[in-house]
């Protein structure tokens, strides 16, 4: 990256936020992806809205990542910018029935918050171990419960650097997308409607959730959870177990046993083999089934 554009953005942020050559090993669930260029850690709004700016205006290449739980990064790295919105960017607040969570939050933080505070409606998202912002721009669900019944505003800013304030029914809401998605809005903070409940009901319900994802997938591996959507009319899982690949491996890349919908690194795999290994599994389906698997995890590259 040009001298010039690592001045500019020292001008925005201070030198202990800018790291070089970072390993997106450390910054990922899968624990797999080589060095980002620039690495940048992200502590106020004001940082988003300028450094967008200035990418702008530049032309240089950036990329958002939150807890890059639904991210493969590839063995070469990433030859621009990462904007890491997480850790220092993750207040939590509760006014009334609202929680205001920033974009860096964990979405299970924030379920637990509105436990605490005696408000339910986001029970689901306990064990789902995004931040808030990439569950918001993802639609992020689980067990029937998804973004798009509690977001009620996110506020963000366009490439241009623009901010933006977008209701529950301008966000345009659909299975693991959003306009948030679709206009590259990087999300600043996330405002949740929930409602009164009992904090006993709404802790035995998260448990319960807890306990039946331990059963039945793969926590004890490191993946980025579902890698494939969900086809209309069938679950990935079992359309890849029908195919005969449970416990298929590429390296150290393996089809799950416990849950064939999870591709996990069962030890020193790398982005090629999971690419690899996800290449396998989409012609086989494919042959056997004639349903194209769609990733649901995000390649960068």
């Amino acid at each position: 990256m040009r001298g010039e554009i690592i001045k500019e953005i020292e001008q925005i942020l201070p030198a202990g936020q800018i790291l070089r050559r970072e390993p997106m090993s450390r910054h990922t669930t899968f624990r797999v992806g080589g060095p980002a260029e620039l690495f940048l850690e992200i502590r106020t709004a004001s940082e988003i809205q300028k450094l967008l700016t200035f990418f702008q205006e530049s032309g240089t290449k950036y990329f958002i990542v939150g807890n890059g739980s639904n991210l493969l990064v590839s063995d070469g790295g990433y030859d621009g910018a990462i904007l890491h919105i997480g850790e220092g960017f993750d207040k939590i607040g509760v006014v009334g029935e609202k929680v205001r969570a920033q974009a860096g939050a964990l979405l299970g933080r924030a379920a637990l918050t509105a436990q605490q505070n005696s408000l339910t409606g986001l029970e689901f998202a306990f064990g789902i171990p995004g931040s808030v912002g990439g569950a918001a721009v993802m639609n992020a669900g689980a067990y029937g419960g998804e973004m798009s019944q509690v977001v009620s505003m996110v506020t963000g800013f366009t490439s241009d650097g623009d901010e933006v304030k977008l209701f529950n029914k301008e966000l345009d809401f659909g299975y693991r997308k959003s306009i948030l998605k679709q206009e590259k809005i990087v999300v600043a903070e996330v405002e949740f409607c929930l409602s009164d409940g009992s904090p006993e009901e709404i802790s035995m319900k998260m448990n319960d959730l807890t306990g039946r994802r331990r059963a039945k997938q793969p926590l004890e591996y490191p993946s980025a959870g579902s890698t494939f959507k969900r086809p209309e009319g069938h679950f990935a899982g079992k359309l890849i177990m029908d195919a005969g690949l449970k416990g298929l491996c590429v390296g150290g890349a393996q089809v799950s046993e416990k849950h064939c919908g999870f591709i996990i690194n069962k030890g020193g795999a790398t982005a090629a083999d999971v690419r690899q290994l996800m290449k396998k599994v989409q012609d086989r389906v494919k042959e056997q089934s004639g349903v194209e698997l769609e990733p649901e995890i995000i390649c960068l590259e």
